[in-house]
């Protein structure tokens, strides 16, 4: 089931969040993502998040800026079962256009997306952490 987040959601979200980034990001150092954790925590309720929820056990996220996708998490250990795949489908029933960055070395979310509709637009470097990134854009047809 996939639900509006609540605020009593943002532990297990924030723990998919740092979990995820670090497994899928390892060309990115640890210290990045736990360095912006709180920022993170902090600003997450801001966003239009919607949790993919089972057996009362958040599984997956999507935060939503507007038309950009500021992410979109799932736990590994039910990754390759249509979570993404069902935020996604979330996001593009309620938006028109969506924009999302992705890293240029995240070669399995770039398949995702563009297996999902999207084509990369842009390519930039994440001023941050000097990495090449994709800017990919979705619209509906």
């Amino acid at each position: 089931m996939i639900r509006k987040f609540d605020i009593k959601d943002i532990d297990d979200v924030m723990n998919i969040w740092i979990t995820e980034n670090i497994k899928t990001h390892s060309f990115i150092p640890n210290e990045y993502w736990k360095n912006n954790f709180e920022y993170v925590k902090n600003i997450l309720p801001n966003a239009e998040i919607y949790v993919y929820v089972e057996d009362n056990i958040i599984l997956g996220f999507i935060g939503l800026n507007d038309n950009y996708i500021e992410g979109i998490f799932v736990d590994s250990n039910y990754q390759d079962k249509g979570i993404g795949t069902a935020l996604l489908n979330k996001a593009k029933e309620i938006k028109q256009q969506l924009t999302l960055n992705v890293y240029k070395k995240n070669s399995k979310a770039i398949k995702f997306y563009q297996k999902n509709g999207f084509e990369i637009t842009e390519e930039n470097i994440d001023e941050e952490n000097d990495e090449v990134e994709y800017i990919m854009l979705w619209k509906y047809n």
